[in-house]
């Protein structure tokens, strides 16, 4: 598709310059406030951090900051529920019912479990501010997932002219997979060799060497969707997440995923895809849309 190598493109300026994001590693678990380490005064944090206060609870970072105070600087920090023993302790904020509901017509490789599972590499996602900001950042992750697929139909980019395309030789790294094996697959369709490399990094995952990873395993597919929504910003100016969280609205959102190709009256019909598919999403789980619906 051809959004998908403009989208990319994009994308790939952000993984080449943004700062790295230090996120919990993937399967990190929220059993115990106490296997959380301890917050210093004065030591860098980047978002998605968990740390353990000296009131004995944690915190997860919002956004990065030199070690700012988490029960002082609020913006800076959110409460993090924990002593659960889940990944998201207060639950995800959408049932399987629910999710069934979204998804009449999925292809049974977007599990619900394999989404659930995917949970504990973002435990901020869906899981920060109140429970109506859970909600909107929940389905607006999956009202953009549901565009990008077809409903979760689509596991792999259906126009395969385009898969020898997604190889870019001039990385130090190259594509070990092969010239065509960096196709888009997965929830946001994760494509390029770099997208890969970035994401398997972040996740802890060799995806370069073994891209058929996204197509093959839900719970990394999930996660891939994860994280381009957590710590990419692509054509917009935030994450997805971010814009979520901080009530930019779910138009940014649209943004960050493809507003080169759609926001600012480029494709309207796009755009209003999303966003009736998110207040679809929202009355599902009983909550508002929020202001800021079109890009």
């Amino acid at each position: 598709m051809s959004k998908r190598r403009l989208s990319a493109l994009l994308a790939a300026i952000v993984v080449g310059t943004a700062a790295p994001v230090l996120l919990p590693a993937a399967g990190a678990s929220a059993a115990s406030c106490s296997s959380y380490p301890n917050w210093v005064a004065g030591r860098s944090y980047a978002a998605g951090n968990i740390v353990r206060y000296t009131d004995g609870k944690a915190y997860i970072a919002e956004h990065d900051n030199p070690g700012y105070d988490p029960v002082i600087s609020t913006w800076y920090w959110e409460p993090y529920a924990c002593d659960s023993g889940s990944t998201n302790p207060s639950g995800f904020v959408v049932s399987e019912a629910q999710f069934n509901q979204m998804f009449p017509n999925r292809n049974s490789f977007y599990s619900y479990n394999g989404l659930k599972n995917a949970l504990s590499s973002y435990p901020g996602f869906a899981n920060t501010g109140s429970d109506t900001v859970k909600k909107q950042e929940a389905a607006a992750f999956l009202a953009n997932v549901n565009h990008e697929t077809g409903g979760l139909v689509y596991v792999v980019e259906q126009n395969t002219a385009n898969y020898p395309h997604y190889c870019d030789w001039s990385q130090p790294y190259g594509c070990p997979a092969g010239q065509s094996a960096y196709y888009g697959r997965g929830p946001i369709q994760l494509s390029w060799n770099f997208n890969y490399k970035a994401a398997g990094d972040a996740l802890g995952i060799d995806l370069l060497g073994n891209p058929n990873l996204v197509q093959t395993d839900a719970s990394v597919a999930w996660k891939t969707g994860l994280w381009y929504w957590n710590t990419q910003s692509g054509p917009g100016t935030m994450t997805p997440h971010n814009a979520m969280v901080n009530s930019a609205g779910f138009g940014q959102t649209i943004r960050s995923i493809n507003g080169s190709l759609e926001c600012d009256g480029r494709n309207p019909a796009q755009v209003q895809s999303r966003v009736d598919a998110y207040q679809r999403f929202v009355q599902i789980l009983g909550t508002s849309a929020g202001a800021n619906l079109y890009c």
